[in-house]
């Protein structure tokens, strides 16, 4: 039996995602530790949104599966996999227009794994708020906010349902030096809370600071799984970001 500092929050094995003859991913297997920053890394067209659309329900998996803590979650739809506990963010950034941002971030506290109501989830989606950086803005709009903030409400109201396993798809795509810097530093302080963390990113001083482990994706394949120091050295993976005369 694992003991509690190696337990296994999610395991994928085996899993294959084929839409018509393109195989998006090909026999992934992984395991995340709770508590554990893992970084889901490759050029783009890898799997890598694929594998995380996989992992929320999204998508179902033409072979293989996918468990959380023990249960299986691959195959039952977004809403349940939501309910059972893993929350997501996605490349662009999905807000609910006409809704303020505290009703943005309650959302995520309706709907996902920890159900509150009434004050206590207005309660708790201004701490939120608070957490992110965004004491104040919980009576806007979002489409009056700015990219960084409307990532930071997104980011608040996957939270809002106290998730066992978060999902972060290239969230700090599109952000500006200052932005990013900001990002990092919200990321960082979910890793120091004990957060278990799946990051897609392209931003590789990120993924080097954040991440306790990387995996590469290669044409829906896994190639490289390690520190982030020793796959981002790996030839293989070299190869696959810039091409042979690389490597």
């Amino acid at each position: 039996m694992l003991s509690p500092a190696t337990t296994e929050a999610l395991t994928a094995s085996g899993v294959t995602k084929h839409f018509g003859g393109l195989v998006a991913v090909e026999n992934m297997t992984f395991a995340l530790t709770e508590k554990e920053v893992l970084g889901l890394i490759g050029p783009n067209g890898s799997g890598k949104t694929t594998m995380m659309n996989l992992i929320s329900g999204a998508l179902k998996p033409s072979a293989g599966e996918i468990r959380l803590y023990g249960d299986t979650i691959s195959g039952t739809g977004a809403s349940k996999v939501a309910r059972r506990g893993v929350a997501r963010t996605f490349q662009l950034v999905r807000m609910l227009p006409a809704m303020t941002v505290l009703e943005n971030v309650a959302a995520g506290g309706v709907f996902g794994h920890a159900r509150r109501w009434g004050k206590e989830l207005d309660d708790y989606a201004h701490g939120l708020l608070r957490r992110v950086g965004l004491p104040n803005a919980g009576g806007a709009y979002v489409s009056a906010l700015t990219y960084i903030d409307q990532k930071r409400v997104e980011l608040a109201r996957a939270l809002a349902s106290d998730p066992k396993v978060l999902l972060l798809d290239e969230w700090l795509a599109g952000l500006n030096p200052t932005e990013l810097r900001i990002g990092i530093a919200l990321i960082e302080q979910l890793r120091n809370e004990g957060c278990t963390i799946i990051i897609v990113e392209h931003v590789m001083h990120a993924i080097r600071s954040l991440c306790d482990r990387c995996i590469v994706m290669n044409s829906g394949v896994k190639i490289a799984e390690g520190s982030p120091a020793n796959v981002l050295a790996d030839h293989a993976v070299i190869r696959a970001y810039l091409g042979d005369e690389n490597a």
